[in-house]
């Protein structure tokens, strides 16, 4: 048995030499044959090209498919950076939207601001809202204008549709404006269309009680309440807001200034009355004015 192993291991090493010198020859006469340059030879390798290449479609079908899936998967990564990219430019746009929100909402204040109808004699300062201080028993918002820009404590603020309450302490730099809602704030006012005078009183609610009205059966709802002047707190004529009713039947005015968006505020330069700082001459009976320190004599 040893024997038979022995003789077949001599005749398998000539034979596999063998095999590999004809292969060889082979691969050297295919390159010769590929590689003269005549007639005959191109028709033959041609017809060779002809005979085999078809034949060799089911063993390139995998290498085939190999490079559309090596090229899918190329794709595909170009795909998925695509996709980041474009989540990246749709974050980016979406602050940018933000931005332009919220500057648009700044620009359509500032043209309310400049489209308010005041009385011509009236001038104005404008300021930015700083902070809101609003509790459940003071509410007031800070604006960064002060004394070093001439405000005055009592002077109106307004936004750009109606009357949004008064100075109420001045600093440096810095101001409280006191809003129609707090609780300590009284406003003369006059219900137009019937002409009836009336007190704006804050109860620290959005819609202010309207108080003491001569005769309430002549206010309607939607009725335009304005500030009276009288007291020369205020200068008259300033929107306050339209006359509604609670459901308990008291009247309360919509304020027509926004108080959910107070950004800018504008405050009215307004020195009230004429004040008198010289005394008067006394008329006596027979016409001739005198002194009021004069005696008749």
């Amino acid at each position: 048995m040893a024997r038979d192993r022995n003789q077949g291991e001599d005749f398998s090493g000539p034979l596999k030499r063998l095999l590999l010198g004809v292969i060889l020859l082979v691969l050297i006469g295919v390159f010769i044959v590929w590689r003269i340059d005549s007639p005959r030879v191109e028709r033959f390798r041609a017809q060779i090209t002809d005979a085999v290449v078809p034949s060799f479609d089911w063993a390139m079908s995998p290498v085939t498919g190999a490079v559309n899936l090596l090229r899918d998967f190329q794709s595909y990564q170009r795909i998925v950076e695509q996709n980041r990219e474009l989540r990246r430019e749709l974050q980016q746009m979406k602050v940018w939207k933000e931005a332009a929100l919220q500057l648009e909402q700044e620009n359509a204040r500032l043209l309310d601001l400049n489209n308010v109808r005041l009385d011509p004699r009236l001038t104005f300062i404008t300021g930015v809202v700083l902070a809101d201080s609003g509790s459940p028993f003071r509410q007031s918002v800070l604006l960064n204008i002060g004394q070093r820009d001439g405000i005055v404590d009592g002077w109106a603020a307004m936004d750009g549709v109606g009357l949004v309450g008064r100075i109420s302490g001045v600093g440096n730099n810095s101001s409280r404006v006191l809003l129609l809602t707090d609780n300590s704030s009284r406003i003369p006012a006059v219900i137009q269309q019937s002409g009836q005078a009336a007190l704006i009183v804050g109860d620290n609610s959005v819609a202010p009680l309207i108080d003491f009205v001569e005769t309430p059966d002549l206010v309607r709802p939607g009725d335009r309440v304005v500030t009276s002047g009288d007291g020369g707190v205020f200068p008259g004529g300033l929107l306050i807001g339209q006359v509604a009713v609670d459901p308990s039947g008291r009247l309360r005015v919509r304020l027509a200034a926004d108080y959910e968006r107070l950004e800018f505020l504008r405050v009215l330069r307004h020195h009230g009355q004429e004040r008198i700082d010289t005394h008067g001459s006394i008329v006596r009976p027979d016409g001739r004015p005198g002194g009021a320190g004069e005696r008749d004599g």
